[in-house]
């Protein structure tokens, strides 16, 4: 014999919990990858327009085009890892994981324990599998899709 509708429950709420717990720290993690990489480009773009403003300074004008060559690189792996994109994916899921979690908890609360059963929970496994599964859906498409073109 499985378990009860009651245990059934929990055992689903912890589930989604940790779903959100993941799609929190990989979207954090997403978010602070995509902010570093902007912020790296464009303070190596704004020191090399700087530097070479700077033209009788041949270090500097070396510095410069180092620089410029570090923010093309940046420039060019951004979109390739795509941060930004994966963040608000993060941010969508855990969205979802947190609605699903509170609509559990709503049923829990509002159902008397002996009336809570499997089919209702069935439901709601259904759609905490259908957030794991768009969540996979998606990250593939985006995996598969070429990196943005940067000449514009």
């Amino acid at each position: 014999m499985g378990l009860s509708p009651r245990e059934t429950a929990v055992l689903l709420l912890n589930k989604i919990h940790e779903g959100n717990d993941y799609a929190r720290a990989r979207k954090q993690r997403f978010c602070r990858s995509a902010s570093v990489t902007k912020m790296l480009t464009l303070g190596l773009s704004a020191a090399s327009t700087v530097i070479l403003g700077l033209q009788n300074l041949n270090t500097w004008a070396g510095l410069a085009f180092a620089l410029v060559a570090v923010g093309t690189l940046l420039g060019a792996v951004e979109p390739f890892f795509n941060w930004r994109s994966r963040w608000v994916l993060m941010e969508e899921t855990q969205y979802r994981f947190q609605r699903l979690a509170d609509d559990l908890e709503f049923l829990l609360a509002s159902t008397p324990a002996d009336d809570l059963t499997h089919d209702q929970l069935g439901e709601v496994f259904g759609r905490y599998q259908a957030v794991w599964e768009d969540l996979s859906r998606t990250w593939l498409e985006h995996r598969r899709e070429p990196a943005p073109s940067t000449n514009a």
